[in-house]
């Protein structure tokens, strides 16, 4: 119910049982953790192994490792970040961002520590915290940065709009995901 570090955290105690519950008969091909500040909090290498240990599957990701996949396939090197969450567990996912080689000169945070109000905030709200960011600062693209942001609708408006890539944690999961199990489709980045 709370976003902060330590209820954070106890996502990892879940994970292996909630993972053990996909079907396990065959490997799949990918399998996707869907929290980008759990991922942040837990470690993605230990989301991974937490994953593959849990379930038969070819590949793990998250949308922290997604997101830097796409960075990468994008040539993003200056990277705005948008959040709804707490310094507490917006700093970590800034840091993982600088810690992989990125700058980010500017983030934008909402400060929400409570859950249910994450998928409540306005998609315009979340639009105009990224044309605050692009105005701000020199940047390659910006990342609406949490799988419970409502991004959807407004993320093809904005790269026309600002002119960058603006990845959010769900598309680049999903994208992640598609690209590790062999399927080529359209870009969505």
């Amino acid at each position: 119910a709370e976003l902060n570090p330590d209820t954070i955290a106890e996502m990892e105690g879940a994970l292996p049982a909630a993972a053990s519950l996909l079907p396990g008969f065959e490997p799949l091909d990918s399998v996707g953790y869907a929290c980008t500040s759990g991922t942040t909090l837990i470690g993605a290498d230990r989301v991974h192994s937490l994953i593959a240990n849990a379930v038969p599957t070819k590949s793990a990701t998250n949308p922290l490792t997604a997101t830097l996949a796409a960075c990468e396939h994008l040539g993003l090197k200056r990277l705005g970040i948008v959040s709804p969450y707490i310094a507490s567990v917006a700093t970590p996912i800034r840091n993982a961002f600088t810690a992989a080689g990125l700058t980010v000169p500017e983030t934008l945070s909402f400060g929400e520590e409570v859950e249910a109000r994450v998928a409540r905030i306005a998609p315009a709200s979340i639009a105009e915290a990224a044309r605050t960011l692009a105005r701000s600062a020199e940047l390659d693209g910006i990342f609406l940065s949490c799988t419970n942001l409502r991004t959807l609708d407004i993320l093809a408006p904005l790269k026309c709009e600002l002119g960058l890539p603006i990845l959010s944690s769900n598309q680049a999961l999903a994208w992640h995901m598609a690209r590790l199990s062999g399927i080529e489709i359209a870009p969505i980045l």
